[in-house]
């Protein structure tokens, strides 16, 4: 669910804003080029999740058993996305998105109107997400992204530590929630079965307006989700501001020991505590939480990997495809959402519960191909992607100019 943007914040870099000079988006040849390839390639776990286990099927088939039989290449792709990629893509995202916000914060320290312009960022970011959640996609995760970040910008204001000490907080609160998660906010077996049954009718067969109706019936169920990753949500933005606050993203050709050591840990400790919970190898309290934090864990180790690679001359040429990707990661997660609800849905080709994982992920494999291919083109004609400019134009409160030759 997640995405997107985060999916949803940017990282534009580049001299505060003066008295005399009203606060504008930076050059974009000023961007730094390592966190659009690390958003570009996380869109793309993103998408794999989002195909396989919301548009394709009922995002609640997840938890019920006896499940639509697999074939066994359908089980050998369901494990590695569950193991490699569920939940760690969002994670990454989240990162980025405090990140972006803790740029933007620091862009625009010499402006008056800094507080005002934040908020209206993440107002305008809300007003997109409640747009796509009730008439696109109810798998939405702008809207959970704009309130997580309400409630972290004011802690932008204060020291680093307070930073540090507010992600380890949010982080040991969700981990607690995985052992004592108040009884009644999730739905109840029977209700998800009932959901999924109306699904595979509904969103199989039904027309746009039975599809849009259905939609927002279920987002009454879907809510208890993401208030059970809130607070690693806003743990993981926290995070993210850090990193750009410390220097380890601003200054990341400087500090590729530090980001290699965090890709070594990382995915070393979290591949060991998901395989480990996977296995049955840890049980009780432990392996409640051992994958959520080997998740954690894992998401921070492969962005110190892409991020430090991204860095090296080779890895550029080995990944620079993905920054067009990148910076356009906000229209391209809303364009997944129309995309894919045409080809799963009854008012287009009505593939839902028609597919396995595997055919699942190879339309989804094409359509980001296409997006890779859409975004370079686009970015060598245009400065952003086109809600990244609209996004832009609404938080300055002024057009933002579209054609390179203006900059």
């Amino acid at each position: 669910m997640d995405c997107l943007v985060a999916i949803a914040s940017r990282n534009d870099v580049g001299a505060s804003a003066g008295d005399l000079t009203p606060p504008a988006p930076i050059n974009p040849r000023e961007r730094i080029d390592a966190i659009d390839v690390l958003r570009g390639i996380a869109l793309f776990g993103v998408l794999a999740i989002n195909v396989t286990s919301e548009f394709r099927v009922s995002i609640f088939e997840q938890f019920l058993a006896g499940k639509h039989p697999a074939s066994p290449l359908d089980r050998v792709v369901e494990t590695i996305l569950t193991l490699a990629v569920d939940m760690k893509a969002f994670a990454l995202f989240s990162l980025l998105f405090g990140a972006g916000l803790a740029i933007q914060f620091e862009r625009l320290a010499r402006s008056p109107r800094r507080s005002a312009l934040l908020l209206r960022r993440l107002i305008v970011l809300l007003a997109f997400g409640l747009i796509h959640l009730c008439l696109i996609w109810n798998g939405d995760i702008l809207t959970e992204y704009a309130l997580a970040g309400l409630l972290v910008l004011p802690l932008l204001f204060g020291p680093r530590w307070l930073l540090g000490f507010a992600a380890v907080a949010f982080l040991l609160l969700y981990l607690a929630l995985q052992l004592w998660m108040p009884s009644g906010v999730f739905p109840s077996l029977a209700m998800m079965w009932l959901d999924v049954a109306d699904a595979n009718r509904i969103y199989a067969t039904g027309g746009f307006a039975d599809v849009l109706a259905f939609r927002l019936r279920e987002i009454s169920l879907i809510i208890p989700l993401h208030i059970y990753v809130f607070p690693r949500t806003i743990g993981l933005f926290l995070l993210g501001a850090l990193a750009w606050r410390a220097g380890l993203l601003r200054k990341a050709p400087t500090n590729q020991t530090t980001l290699f050591g965090l890709a070594v840990g990382g995915i070393g400790l979290g591949a060991a505590l998901i395989l480990a919970n996977a296995g049955g190898m840890v049980t009780g309290r432990i392996g409640v939480v051992a994958g959520p934090l080997g998740t954690i864990l894992l998401a921070l180790g492969y962005a110190g990997a892409i991020v430090a690679t991204a860095n090296l001359a080779r890895g550029k040429a080995w990944l620079g495809w993905a920054a067009p990707q990148g910076r356009m990661a906000f229209t391209n997660y809303l364009a997944q959402s129309v995309i894919f609800g045409w080809i799963f849905y009854g008012y287009g080709l009505g593939l839902f519960g028609r597919l396995g994982t595997a055919s699942a992920l190879a339309i989804g494999m094409t359509v980001y191909a296409a997006q890779v291919l859409f975004s370079a083109w686009w970015l060598r004609r245009y400065r952003y992607g086109p809600i990244e400019w609209l996004w832009r134009t609404l938080m300055y409160g002024t057009a933002q100019p579209m054609r390179p030759t203006t900059y």
